[in-house]
């Protein structure tokens, strides 16, 4: 995971206007999203807020969750963000990325619902954001809404991101983005996951490659070419 670190100005343009009221909301959001990477995800969330709603797969505490919901607010779009609020398996009590803030000790499980519902509500983003406390591979059985955006970065073991990649890349429409985080083509930098699931889309022959923003790889569905 890439953790983001520092205090940045975060500078949004949209139509000239700079918000810089979002700064201090997504610095204090736990998360794991770098700033430039979160920067590609607002670009990307405008340009496909313009063809229709996006998808999120791994809500977390919502830190990625702001940068996407403000450039789909921006064109009265909404996203729909799925996570089960449970964390991943290296989040849990005694792994790498256990954070003892995220754990209900009366349920004695991770809990992340309550942190994403605040990062929404202080970023003003209640009436475009639409969380689903779920599994990926559960929501997708009756899923039906066509698709100008899925941003993949739930589990990131080879089954889950397997399954999350099959199971949501046939919703997205022509000319839509597939958006990938925690690509390591080097093994020694992090899991291959991930990495493993932007091959299978190139190979597909449905995506081109746009760009690669550190980890975070952005694909765009070729017209008229579905896996």
């Amino acid at each position: 995971m890439h953790k983001s670190t520092g205090s940045y100005l975060l500078e949004f343009h949209y139509n000239g206007e700079t918000m810089k009221q979002y700064q201090d909301i997504i610095d204090n959001t736990k998360g794991f999203m770098a700033f430039e990477e979160g920067q590609g995800l607002f670009e990307y969330a405008q340009k496909a807020a313009q063809l229709g709603p996006g998808l999120e797969i791994g809500s977390y505490c919502g830190k990625s969750t702001l940068y996407l919901g403000v450039g789909f607010q921006k064109h009265n779009q909404v996203l729909f963000t799925i996570d089960h609020h449970r964390g991943s398996e290296e989040q849990q009590p005694g792994e790498a990325y256990f954070d003892p803030d995220l754990f209900d000790k009366t349920i004695g499980k991770i809990d992340t619902l309550r942190f994403l519902r605040s990062a929404l509500e202080k970023g003003t983003l209640e009436d475009t954001v639409i969380p689903i406390v779920s599994r990926s591979k559960t929501v997708a059985k009756s899923w039906q809404t066509p698709l100008s955006l899925v941003f993949i970065d739930g589990s990131h073991t080879f089954e889950s991101a397997t399954q999350d990649y099959e199971c949501w890349t046939p919703h997205i429409i022509d000319g839509g983005y597939l958006l990938i985080h925690d690509i390591f083509p080097d093994p020694s930098q992090g899991g291959q996951a991930p990495y493993h699931i932007y091959k299978k889309a190139l190979e597909s022959g449905s995506f081109q490659e746009i760009r690669m923003i550190h980890t975070l790889g952005i694909l765009q569905r070729e017209k008229n070419k579905h896996v």
